[in-house]
Protein backbone atom coordinates (compact mmCIF):
# COMPACT_ATOMS: atom_id res chain seq x y z
CA UNK A 1 0.00 0.00 0.00
CA UNK A 2 1.58 3.29 -0.78
CA UNK A 3 1.52 6.27 1.77
CA UNK A 4 -1.13 7.86 0.96
CA UNK A 5 -3.65 5.06 1.48
CA UNK A 6 -1.64 4.17 4.36
CA UNK A 7 -1.79 7.88 5.58
CA UNK A 8 -5.72 7.59 5.46
CA UNK A 9 -5.80 4.10 6.60
CA UNK A 10 -3.89 5.11 9.90
CA UNK A 11 -5.52 8.87 10.18
CA UNK A 12 -2.17 9.72 10.12
CA UNK A 13 -0.79 12.85 7.63
CA UNK A 14 1.92 11.23 4.93
CA UNK A 15 4.18 13.62 7.22
CA UNK A 16 3.87 11.86 10.03
CA UNK A 17 4.88 8.25 8.68
CA UNK A 18 7.86 9.64 7.14
CA UNK A 19 8.59 11.16 10.67
CA UNK A 20 7.87 7.65 12.26
CA UNK A 21 10.16 6.52 9.72
CA UNK A 22 12.75 8.83 9.99
CA UNK A 23 12.66 8.30 13.92
CA UNK A 24 13.31 4.85 13.90
CA UNK A 25 9.51 3.65 14.49
CA UNK A 26 8.60 1.97 11.36
CA UNK A 27 10.32 0.40 8.69
CA UNK A 28 8.02 -0.23 5.50
CA UNK A 29 9.16 -1.59 2.76
CA UNK A 30 10.02 -0.53 -0.94
CA UNK A 31 8.47 -1.01 -4.29
CA UNK A 32 10.72 -1.39 -7.20
CA UNK A 33 10.18 1.91 -8.49
CA UNK A 34 11.91 3.19 -4.37
CA UNK A 35 8.22 4.13 -3.59
CA UNK A 36 7.52 3.17 0.32
CA UNK A 37 5.03 0.14 0.69
CA UNK A 38 3.16 -0.40 3.76
CA UNK A 39 2.36 -3.95 5.01
CA UNK A 40 -0.44 -4.78 7.52
CA UNK A 41 1.93 -5.22 10.31
CA UNK A 42 3.78 -1.56 9.72
CA UNK A 43 -0.29 -0.10 9.61
CA UNK A 44 -0.75 -1.62 12.67
CA UNK A 45 2.38 -0.15 14.63
CA UNK A 46 1.47 3.29 12.83
CA UNK A 47 -2.33 2.77 14.54
CA UNK A 48 -0.08 1.44 18.13
CA UNK A 49 1.91 4.77 17.39
CA UNK A 50 -0.37 7.19 17.14
CA UNK A 51 -2.37 5.85 20.16
CA UNK A 52 0.67 5.98 22.36
CA UNK A 53 1.39 10.10 21.02
CA UNK A 54 -2.43 10.70 21.89
CA UNK A 55 -1.95 9.65 25.46
CA UNK A 56 1.10 11.92 25.90
CA UNK A 57 3.87 9.76 25.72
CA UNK A 58 6.87 11.51 23.73
CA UNK A 59 8.82 9.70 20.36
CA UNK A 60 11.93 9.27 22.47
CA UNK A 61 10.05 6.80 25.16
CA UNK A 62 7.97 4.86 22.26
CA UNK A 63 11.31 4.66 20.55
CA UNK A 64 13.34 2.72 23.52
CA UNK A 65 10.11 0.90 23.98
CA UNK A 66 10.63 -0.67 20.53
CA UNK A 67 14.37 -1.27 21.42
CA UNK A 68 15.53 1.60 18.98
CA UNK A 69 13.23 -0.22 16.22
CA UNK A 70 14.44 -3.75 16.53
CA UNK A 71 11.25 -4.95 17.47
CA UNK A 72 7.75 -4.08 16.08
CA UNK A 73 6.34 -1.34 18.55
CA UNK A 74 2.88 -3.58 19.14
CA UNK A 75 5.04 -6.06 20.47
CA UNK A 76 6.67 -4.02 22.61
CA UNK A 77 6.80 -4.70 26.54
CA UNK A 78 8.95 -2.80 29.36
CA UNK A 79 12.29 -4.66 29.53
CA UNK A 80 13.25 -5.15 33.08
CA UNK A 81 16.68 -4.49 32.65
CA UNK A 82 16.05 -1.26 31.79
CA UNK A 83 15.06 0.70 35.22
CA UNK A 84 15.72 4.17 33.77
CA UNK A 85 12.99 3.90 31.28
CA UNK A 86 10.46 2.88 33.89
CA UNK A 87 11.37 5.59 36.03
CA UNK A 88 11.00 7.55 32.68
CA UNK A 89 7.81 6.28 32.27
CA UNK A 90 6.55 6.34 35.81
CA UNK A 91 7.91 9.77 35.86
CA UNK A 92 5.41 10.61 32.54
CA UNK A 93 2.41 9.12 34.32
CA UNK A 94 3.17 11.47 37.23
CA UNK A 95 3.44 14.93 35.19
CA UNK A 96 0.30 13.92 33.31
CA UNK A 97 -1.70 13.29 37.22
CA UNK A 98 -1.01 15.92 38.13
CA UNK A 99 -1.88 18.02 34.70
CA UNK A 100 -5.39 15.83 35.47
CA UNK A 101 -5.96 16.95 38.68
CA UNK A 102 -5.40 20.87 37.59
CA UNK A 103 -7.57 20.53 34.95
CA UNK A 104 -10.26 18.97 37.34
CA UNK A 105 -9.91 21.62 39.41
CA UNK A 106 -10.28 24.38 37.10
CA UNK A 107 -13.61 22.63 35.41
CA UNK A 108 -15.06 22.27 38.78
CA UNK A 109 -14.24 25.97 39.71
CA UNK A 110 -15.85 26.98 36.35
CA UNK A 111 -18.66 24.36 37.39
CA UNK A 112 -19.43 26.27 39.98
CA UNK A 113 -19.31 29.53 38.48
CA UNK A 114 -22.05 28.39 36.28
CA UNK A 115 -24.37 26.69 39.02
CA UNK A 116 -27.04 28.98 39.75
CA UNK A 117 -27.53 30.37 43.33
CA UNK A 118 -29.78 28.73 45.83
CA UNK A 119 -32.46 30.88 46.83
CA UNK A 120 -31.66 34.32 48.83
CA UNK A 121 -33.20 34.03 52.31
CA UNK A 122 -33.88 37.17 53.95
CA UNK A 123 -33.03 37.63 57.63
CA UNK A 124 -35.89 37.56 59.81
CA UNK A 125 -36.26 41.29 60.83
Amino acid sequence: MQIGDAARMTGSSVRSLRHYEAEGLITPGRCANGHRDYCRTTIDDVVVIRGLLGHGLPIRLIRRLSDKGTRPIRDAILDPTEPDLRREIEDHVGALTRSIDELTLRRDALRELLTPPGPIIEPAR
